[in-house]
């Protein structure tokens, strides 16, 4: 298989953009309403190009490959008429696309992206699903899909680790499932403490290992904290005595040691995970990344609040 380049288009790409578009849309089937795109010219990209960007990919020398931004949405990364020619396809072209294309939209700082595609084209809508993609909305014609990026963040102190849950908790709504994962004193208790603060509830917030879960009423009418350390279940038979599904739409539940365990109970979730690392010889720090799961957290700023000082 022949080396892909994938890059950034630029204005002088506009008529090779253009070129892999209609190609590429040239044998989709006829689908009701149809598709705008045969209506591109090369003014019409070279505009989108100049405003909001787009993508490339080269191979052995020839355009195979192109998108168009779309960045009308704030926080959010639009990609418009994904493009593989049909005589290139099955080479990766697609999953290479896409990947430049958040790392590009990690680079402007946004938290999520998002796309429209055709219901009636199952390979489609196939392929963005094992992405990670998943519905957001509808119109007549489209389904809207929409991810989150995953954010990795270094903690250097405990300090910083519970105020980062603090502003974590500022997003967090009733209903919310965080799951934490983490080797012993990796932080993440002082993870569930500092977002015991910012949600305001009862405290103190303390490691649940032997009363395996605890829940923290707010103290401002707000939800409850639900905070469960899965450590010495042995497995998801005995996180079900505890009937999470009960409190789970009233409270925002935190568990430790859950990863593998509870995700069932719930299509949306916040898998973060804290390990140790070493910032220099004899000074330890965390490193934290956080990965949204689900339609609930498409738009919502988690690399803004994760990245903040």
């Amino acid at each position: 298989m022949s080396a892909l380049t994938v890059r950034e288009a630029g204005l002088e790409d506009a008529e090779a953009v253009l070129g892999v578009i209609h190609r590429a849309f040239g044998v989709r089937p006829v689908l009701d309403p149809p598709s705008t795109a045969m209506h591109e010219t090369v003014e019409s990209v070279r505009t989108v190009l100049s405003e909001a960007g787009g993508l490339l990919v080269l191979r052995r020398g020839l355009p195979v490959g192109a998108m168009i931004f779309d960045r009308s949405r704030s926080g959010l990364f639009g990609l418009r008429r994904v493009s593989v020619d049909p005589a290139h396809q099955g080479h990766g072209v697609a999953s290479a696309m896409v990947g430049v294309a958040e790392d590009v939209a990690e680079h402007h700082g946004c938290d999520g992206v998002w796309l429209t595609a055709r219901e009636e084209l199952p390979e489609t809508l196939s392929f963005w699903q094992r992405r990670g993609y998943v519905r957001i909305g509808a119109d007549e014609s489209s389904l809207q899909l929409g991810k989150t990026l995953p954010v990795t963040r270094t903690l250097l102190t405990a300090e910083d680790t519970r105020q980062l849950g603090t502003r974590l908790a500022g997003l967090l709504r009733a209903g919310d499932l965080l799951v934490l994962s983490g080797g012993l004193g990796a932080g993440k208790t002082t993870l569930a403490q500092g977002i015991g603060a910012g949600l305001s509830v009862r405290g103190p917030i303390t490691s649940p290992t032997y009363a395996i879960s605890r829940v923290h009423p707010s103290l401002l009418d707000g939800p409850a904290l639900v905070h469960v350390d899965a450590y010495r279940l042995g497995g998801a038979a005995e996180l079900d005595d505890l009937d999470l599904d009960a409190s789970l739409e009233e409270s925002v539940t935190v568990v430790e040691w859950g990863s593998g365990l509870v995700e069932g109970h719930s299509d949306d979730w916040l898998e973060l995970r804290l390990d140790p690392v070493e910032l220099a010889p004899g000074e330890d720090g965390r490193v934290i990344g956080v990965r949204p799961h689900g339609p609930r957290w498409v738009g919502v700023p988690l690399r803004a609040t994760t990245l903040a000082p």
